[in-house]
């Protein structure tokens, strides 16, 4: 199948492109950085004419990890996520025959939740920060785009991508596990759902040919002390002691007076504590989406 991939130099682009071209797949790569085929700056105010003719796109490419400290840092979400979105979209008005699917990679970040329990696809899309934001109002232009056109549309809504050289907050514990420095908070009791990366790369084949929107997940939500415990017996470190809520606590108010530039805050720290998790019953219904368990088969 001839395919369009965006975002491929990233942690899932990367896992993706390597995939497909195992499947055989004729992928061609698109964006700024001069390992692609097509050269296209999401960020930049240009549309290309993108000529060709392709069966699949995936769209991979977006901003993310980063929290904005700045207005021009929100902006910066918007900016690539929805303005180069839609450049995009403009840009395959030139297509020498019609596209027949498309995968959006979007982010359970649209429910605007920072506690929640089997949350499934039908919850509002209320996110409240720059990047939960900026993925709606893709997902929205997206699904228009996609029914003017006649294009089968899948969209896919990731929690904590686990893989080796995962970016984002558990690359940050791998780091800070590394350094002797990462703490547990309250135990680490709380669970947040995950999914292994070459679990998702191995879907999009199937899922591209029946649409629809999933959540993934590997089921099992593991708490921050059991991942942070797997990813320190991998490293060969003692596991991470955890530190009491109300020091957490008093680390949090100091956080609020000086802003985000602090490792923690009152919001962050919500978060840490908090349980938030994702049901994937859709996609194991429609899709036969049957996931390995993080913790068995964890890579870092």
């Amino acid at each position: 199948m001839k395919t369009l991939l965006t975002g491929s130099t990233g942690f899932l682009g990367k896992n993706i492109l390597a995939h497909l071209v195992d499947q055989n797949y004729q992928v061609t790569t698109i964006g700024r950085n001069e390992s692609n085929d097509i050269d296209f700056d999401f960020s930049a105010n240009t549309v290309l004419n993108i000529t060709g003719s392709y069966d699949l796109i995936i769209h991979s490419a977006g901003k993310a990890h980063s929290v904005p400290k700045t207005e021009a840092d929100k902006d910066e979400f918007y900016k690539v996520n929805v303005d180069g979105t839609k450049l995009f979209l403009d840009s395959l008005a030139s297509l020498e025959t019609k596209l027949k699917f498309f995968i959006f990679i979007s982010s359970v970040a649209v429910y605007g939740l920072d506690t929640g329990i089997n949350i499934d696809e039908d919850f509002p899309l209320i996110a409240k920060d720059p990047y939960g934001k900026s993925k709606v109002a893709a997902e929205k232009m997206i699904i228009n785009w996609c029914s003017q056109n006649n294009v089968l549309l899948t969209i896919l809504r990731l929690p904590l991508l686990v893989g080796h050289g995962a970016p984002g907050n558990l690359g940050t514990m791998v780091k800070g596990i590394k350094g002797g420095y990462y703490f547990n908070v309250a135990g680490g009791k709380a669970k947040k759902s995950m999914v292994l990366v070459s679990d998702v790369v191995k879907l999009l084949p199937v899922v591209a040919k029946i649409g629809g929107t999933y959540n993934l997940t590997d089921g099992c939500h593991p708490s921050f002390k059991e991942l942070s415990f797997s990813v320190a017996t991998l490293l060969n470190k003692s596991n991470p002691l955890s530190i009491p809520l109300w020091i957490a606590q008093m680390m949090a108010l100091v956080g609020d007076l000086f802003g985000n530039n602090m490792p923690i805050n009152s919001n962050k720290l919500n978060k840490i504590i908090s349980d938030l998790t994702f049901n994937d019953n859709n996609a194991r219904d429609l899709l036969n989406w049957d996931p390995e368990k993080v913790l068995k088969h964890l890579e870092i």
